[in-house]
């Protein structure tokens, strides 16, 4: 398939008058003077804007499939997320028992290691437990807590750590030093969340190896002008991406700016945390085993507590563009490029070749037109 006529947005900067040719899944090639060959579908999208595939690298379930529920679940959200333009995301996992954790991150890896025909791809587990802290657990179940043990990350990921491409943890526990050390040696992104910790200890877990903050301001001390707490250290410390849930609930719209005026389009990453209700109807659903109830696109537990969110990627560029007044280039990055980046990975969100078949076209009003697949 050939692709024309159309104002591609490259992973960094709109581009006037390229052409992506797309084959087997991937993107071939790109170039001004690409031309149709012989038999090839040709596509003009009549000036309208296409966009590498959407990567999401911190999406619990989606449609009724949760993470935590199996290799099953986790092809039903590779297969449901392509239908909106992801391309490629990290299953991420709530906190749980041991063994229950165990046959999750083995679910994962079999989808891995067998890619979900024309679904989007796994690019690793997000593992968001156990080594958080009590006093900010939100809606993870504190009681399968502990502190970062690298044998156990071991024992759970089958002697296979790389399976894992982003580990949330508090790094204020004990054997947080070690661990993030250990994880950074292996080629797995420390992500600092659901914490207590202070700016001086962010700032150290960024020299030990962290390099990422998961939902930035949620679940983590607040900023305050004499303590700047995770937020603060987050936003001044350019070793650090920081993840944003941009559907107008969990951050103000002043927020939202305020992270991607400190961060920037490069290290600013838009997260959905979505929930297996997102895609869905409101009603009642679960997560990590607790009743959840949406209502008006909130996800919260009986007490009240946010329970992740029923945002789409999608939902969130639109937001960002139309509710959040980013600039576009800016606000197309944060949702393919820089959170793929974030975990290392260097084709997606980008339009290479190589990189991920899945597109989606925009209109000149910014409203998301289609999904646009080269199934391999």
């Amino acid at each position: 398939m050939l692709i024309t006529d159309a104002v591609v947005f490259d992973g960094a900067a709109f581009r006037h008058g390229l052409r992506v040719r797309l084959e087997n899944g991937r993107v071939l090639e790109t170039g001004e003077g690409l031309t149709a060959r012989a038999g090839e579908t040709e596509l003009s999208l009549g000036g309208d804007t296409l966009l590498p595939g959407f990567v999401d690298v911190h999406i619990h379930a989606f449609r009724g499939n949760d993470t935590m529920q199996g290799e099953d679940a986790v092809r039903a959200m590779s297969r449901g997320l392509a239908e909106l333009g992801v391309a490629v995301f990290c299953p991420t996992t709530m906190s749980a028992s041991q063994e229950d954790t165990r046959s999750a991150v083995r679910g994962i890896r079999a989808v891995m290691e067998r890619p979900e025909e024309g679904g989007a791809r796994v690019a690793g587990a997000h593992m968001e437990a156990p080594f958080l802290q009590e006093s900010k657990a939100g809606a993870q179940r504190q009681e399968f807590f502990r502190d970062p043990d690298w044998k156990l990350l071991d024992w759970m990921t089958d002697g296979h750590p790389e399976t894992v491409r982003l580990i949330t943890l508090a790094p204020e526990r004990k054997g947080s030093e070690a661990f993030i050390r250990a994880a950074a040696e292996h080629g797995v992104h420390v992500s600092i969340g659901h914490t207590s910790a202070d700016a001086k200890t962010v700032h150290q877990a960024a020299d030990w190896g962290a390099d990422h903050v998961t939902h930035t301001f949620n679940a983590q001390t607040p900023l305050h002008h004499r303590e700047p707490g995770v937020p603060g250290a987050a936003m001044t410390d350019d070793r650090l991406y920081c993840e944003m849930i941009c559907d107008g609930v969990h951050l103000h719209e002043d927020i939202v700016r305020l992270i991607a005026r400190s961060k920037g389009s490069e290290r600013a990453v838009a997260v959905t945390d979505a929930m297996e209700a997102a895609g869905m109807p409101d009603g009642e659903y679960a997560l990590g085993g607790q009743k959840v109830f949406v209502r008006a696109g909130e996800a919260r537990l009986a007490n009240g507590t946010l329970a992740g969110s029923v945002l789409t990627m999608p939902a969130a560029l639109h937001n960002l563009i139309h509710r959040f007044g980013l600039p576009l280039e800016a606000a197309c990055a944060m949702c393919t490029a820089t959170p793929a980046a974030s975990v290392g990975d260097p084709l997606a969100g980008r339009m290479l070749p190589g990189s991920p078949g899945i597109l989606t076209r925009w209109s000149p009003e910014w409203e998301m037109v289609s999904v646009i697949r080269e199934q391999g």
